[in-house]
């Protein structure tokens, strides 16, 4: 029947492809969110590319450089989803002069429309040029430099029939269409935007697929290494990845796809099926080697783990479930796959293997052999059994509060959000950071802008407040740091009232005739990006060096602050739209949503602890190692510079959810033998001897198979990683020290009052 069930999830699973999406990152009912969807009709779209053509000879001011130019603006123009109107180059007519002439005021685009780029000469691409500067283009949608000039573009979600834009296909299309069509020997292309980087992302999140099967590869090695038999090697391999299967069939039954930033939960889901299994085979062999058939050894394994295992496995299960919470898409997309993984886990771990195990013929002579060995490995635990002596544990409790004092104050100051430039996701040599880098040192807009919306009553373009009111705050705004550039309602009116005034300096004023200002506002409103017709909507665009959380957090403070100290009547600062402003919502629900996922997380471990074994020591002993190893966490992200994110934040509690399971594993064994009378040492060595060795293998190869992954082309990718490489193993190292020097002193101060009030544990 689990055969029959698996096939035909394979044929579902088969089906499930990348879905990645630019508004699925956006928090639901964030207000900056909510700014964004009232005006993005009026604002600069955040979704969009960015092409720049860069000459590698000499300077852009060619007829070759500009029919490239022209070239690539076609190109992009005619690419699907693309709002045509958005579309800007020098060779677009919404990229016009204004000029004051003896005739009045006229404006013309900066390469006329009787200029083809068949027919360009020497005089043409002069006029262009002086065009462009005359125009104020350079830094703008010409490099510095000169060498280079921009096609920028905005995007759509949905096409004209309503289908969604599938990003990953969208970046080949582009690669296909634009880069390989016009890069040559002569000229770079340079691509940035959302489409281009989550297409990278998910061409890097199928390479570390490669790093994923190695380290299925090594966990299988590892557990014949361990059990010496190929028999047992595959069993909890095959049930991890039937498990699998079925996530990925039910996810595709589910109108689901595989988001790129969320590609390591169903591995990391995986792992745990395999730590699970590994404490199956070791039950399993050892019942075998006292005696007992396959059959009743993997009964005694079912009954003996059935508490512990689902205990763990219902406490990541909701754990994963707490996610559901964080009103981000994405997330609660990684807490759907996740909790899918872990309950399907609960099925072939906890009665899949034995099942299948108990088809397996083993000798007796097999399973003493492997307690030998098992044996003879765990000697060296011997050492750890002293923890047992209250003197010692006084000793490693000293130390684990030191330690735990430390992480906090150490991680302290880490950061919501990203910390490098660029796309944190892809590596530094990149090349979407590359081109990121080289587009930010030659253009003044940047590539980042935090849009701030000034609300209006209706009909308010005779309204002269609303220009002072953005002046003063564009004032404000200079001196903060990582700011590039602004642009505002409140500028472009004062260059209109010097166009019309003969370019008159005294007159690059703001207006304070009503009627003066609102012909003005009304000449505006034909420009994109600024404002609304009736003026009830006027914006000032922040463009930053970066997307930084320091750089974003600075303007979004500074903000917040000109808008409690200055206030004006019936006029109204709102927060945020632009690339920058749903970064900053992002990182705010991100931060805001931390803190109670953690406590969820923890209460929902305790309130299971609690019910199973009916014991305040058990709750106390499981969770504070835990909450050690978290914050020693925590302190290893701030060293290796890994922001909080909407992929890290995930991470960090299926890291929580994985580590619970040594605790629960150890202390389950640790109370069986402290009821049947043994001493507190004697229990620890016991417990020690028989489930901490196959708890050490475990961590040891997970950690083994996930660090592979800090070779991957995605460095965020590498950074999950290293940090849940370091996370297995402190949850190990805190569940083997930590735990049991915790339960000697927690029952040597409040013993137990009869064998009667002990708890119930597994055999």
């Amino acid at each position: 029947m689990l055969g029959i069930f698996t096939a035909v999830m394979a044929w579902f699973a088969v089906q499930l492809h990348m879905d990645a999406g630019f508004e699925k990152q956006m928090p639901i009912g964030h207000p900056y969110i909510k700014t964004f969807h009232e005006y993005r009709g009026d604002l600069l779209s955040p979704n969009r590319l960015n092409i720049v053509v860069k000459a590698k000879h000499g300077t852009i001011w060619t007829a070759n450089g500009l029919k490239r130019l022209y070239d690539v603006t076609q190109a992009v123009m005619y690419l699907p989803n693309i709002e045509r109107l958005g579309v800007q180059s020098l060779w677009t007519p919404n990229s016009f002069v204004n000029e004051i002439t003896e005739e009045g005021f006229r404006a013309e685009p900066v390469i006329p429309g009787t200029v083809t780029a068949a027919a360009l000469n020497d005089a043409a691409v002069d006029a262009a040029r002086h065009s462009a500067m005359r125009g104020r283009f350079i830094g703008t949608l010409v490099g510095r430099d000169q060498t280079s000039a921009m096609v920028s573009a905005e995007l759509l979600e949905l096409d004209a029939q309503g289908r969604k834009l599938d990003y990953v296909a969208y970046n080949h299309l582009i690669e296909e269409q634009v880069r390989q069509k016009f890069e040559d020997a002569d000229f770079d292309i340079q691509i940035i935007g959302f489409a281009k980087q989550i297409g990278d992302i998910a061409d890097g999140a199928v390479g570390v697929l490669r790093y994923c099967a190695l380290s299925v590869l090594l966990a299988a090695l590892s557990v014949w290494w361990y059990c010496r038999s190929w028999r047992f090697t595959i069993l909890p391999i095959l049930c991890s990845l039937a498990s699998l299967v079925w996530q990925f069939g039910c996810l595709r039954l589910l109108g689901y796809g595989l988001d790129p930033l969320a590609i390591l939960v169903p591995f990391l889901v995986f792992a745990i099926g395999v730590s699970h299994g590994v404490q199956q085979i070791n039950f399993i062999v050892r019942e075998i080697s006292k005696g007992a058939d396959v059959v009743n050894a993997c009964k005694a394994s079912f009954s003996g783990l059935l508490v512990p295992g689902t205990l763990a496995l219902v406490t990541a299960l909701v754990s994963f479930l707490t996610l559901l919470f964080i009103p981000i898409p994405m997330i609660r997309e990684v807490a759907l796959t996740a909790s899918l993984g872990v309950g399907f886990k609960i099925v072939t771990n906890l009665a899949m293997l034995p099942l299948a195990a108990s088809f397996v013929h083993v000798s007796k002579e097999y399973a003493q052999a492997c307690t030998g060995r098992r044996e003879q490995r765990a000697r060296w635990l011997s050492v750890i059994a002293h923890v047992g002596n209250p003197r010692v544990a006084a000793v490693i409790l000293v130390i684990s509060a030191a330690v735990f004092a430390t992480s906090v104050w150490q991680s302290r100051d880490r950061v919501v959000g990203t910390l490098l430039p660029g796309a944190p996701e892809l590596r530094v040599d990149s090349r979407f950071n590359l081109d990121a880098v080289a587009i930010a040192s030659q253009y003044d807009t940047g590539l980042d802008w935090l849009s701030v919306v000034f609300e209006a009553p209706p009909q308010s373009c005779d309204d002269v407040r609303v220009g002072a009111y953005q002046e003063r705050y564009a004032w404000s705004m200079r001196s903060v740091p990582g700011l590039l550039a602004i642009a505002s309602f409140a500028d472009q009116m004062r260059s209109y009232n010097l166009g019309y005034n003969e370019g008159n300096p005294k007159m690059n004023v703001l207006p304070i005739d009503p009627a003066t200002y609102a012909a003005l506002a009304t000449e505006m409103s034909r420009s994109r990006g600024l404002m609304r017709n009736d003026c009830s909507m006027t914006a000032v665009h922040l463009f930053l060096t970066d997307h930084k959380a320091t750089t974003i957090n600075a303007a979004i403070q500074a903000t917040k602050k000109f808008k409690a100290a200055d206030t004006e009547p019936g006029l109204n600062i709102r927060l945020a739209a632009g690339n920058a402003g749903v970064l900053a919502a992002i990182d705010e629900v991100v931060e805001r949503s931390e803190l109670p996922m953690m406590l969820y997380v923890y209460a929902a471990i305790l309130l299971l602890v609690g019910l199973v074994y009916r014991d305040w020591r058990a709750m106390l002993a499981c969770c504070l190692p835990l909450t050690i190893a978290t914050f020693i966490g925590y302190w290893f992200m701030k060293e290796e510079q890994i922001g909080l994110t909407v992929a890290t934040l995930p991470v960090m509690v299926l890291a929580v959810g994985i580590g619970v399971d040594y605790a629960l594993y150890i202390y389950n064994r640790l109370q069986l033998h402290l009821s049947m009378g043994a001493s507190m040492e004697q229990a620890l060595l016991k417990a020690l001897e028989f489930e901490a060795m196959a708890t050490v293998f475990t961590a040891l190869t997970l950690a083994v198979c996930v660090v592979t992954w800090a070779w991957s082309d995605l460095k965020f990718q590498a950074d999950m990683g290293k940090l849940l490489a370091f996370m297995f193993i402190i949850n190990l190292v805190m569940s083997l020290t930590t735990l049991p020097a915790l339960a000697v002193w927690l029952e040597k101060l409040f013993p137990r009052r009869s064998a009667r009030r002990r708890p119930k544990v597994s055999h």
